[in-house]
């Protein structure tokens, strides 16, 4: 019987870090064929700092304002990636536009989860935006990172349906959809 290989991936966050716990795990209970090697995040303060720690997983932190520019970190986090031979990059909640040294690094291997059915609602506040608009159908979107902003190939969707007017109440229900669909879709491009 032939084995799965095992991949190493890099999650970034920039907070509470549900997606990283979610695909961490997912990694540790061999529900997904790949091994977190590595958590990036630019907020030393964030719960996912904690999270990483508690689970075992190598981190990269980072203040953006410790370095002269962009290109300064990005080059220290792909340091931190090759050292670690992380093959796919997860962004779960990273806060900050992907730039010219991470993408060409890793081009075609940085994929990240959106709160809105792309291409409606990219950037910041999807979900109030969405819901301000008039929106009965929500959702989540994967895609492979590009130099746009939520702008790059889009991978796999999941439409979340509400009709409510709270915004935590659909905040939840994206997350819950978040979690599967990132599972889902790694499985899917890990094979």
């Amino acid at each position: 019987m032939a084995t799965q290989s095992i991949h190493k991936i890099a999650v970034f966050a920039s907070g509470y870090g549900s997606n990283f716990e979610v695909i961490a795990r997912a990694a540790q209970a061999g529900e997904i064929a790949a091994e977190v090697v590595l958590m990036v995040c630019d907020k030393p303060s964030a719960r996912v700092c904690s999270l990483a720690d508690a689970m075992g997983v190598d981190k990269f932190v980072f203040s953006a304002k410790e370095y002269p520019s962009k290109a300064d970190y990005e080059r220290e986090i792909v340091s931190q990636c090759r050292e670690r031979e992380v093959e796919l990059i997860c962004l779960a909640g990273y806060m900050r536009l992907v730039g010219e040294e991470l993408l060409n690094a890793y081009k075609g291997c940085i994929i990240n989860i959106h709160p809105s059915l792309l291409p409606a609602f990219p950037g910041v506040n999807p979900l109030e935006r969405a819901m301000e608009y008039g929106v009965k159908v929500y959702g989540a979107t994967i895609h492979y990172v590009d130099e746009t902003l939520d702008g790059g190939k889009i991978i796999a969707q999941q439409a979340v349906t509400y009709e409510g007017d709270d915004i935590e109440v659909l905040t939840a229900l994206i997350h819950e959809a978040e979690y599967k669909l990132y599972i889902n879709t790694l499985q899917k491009l890990l094979k």
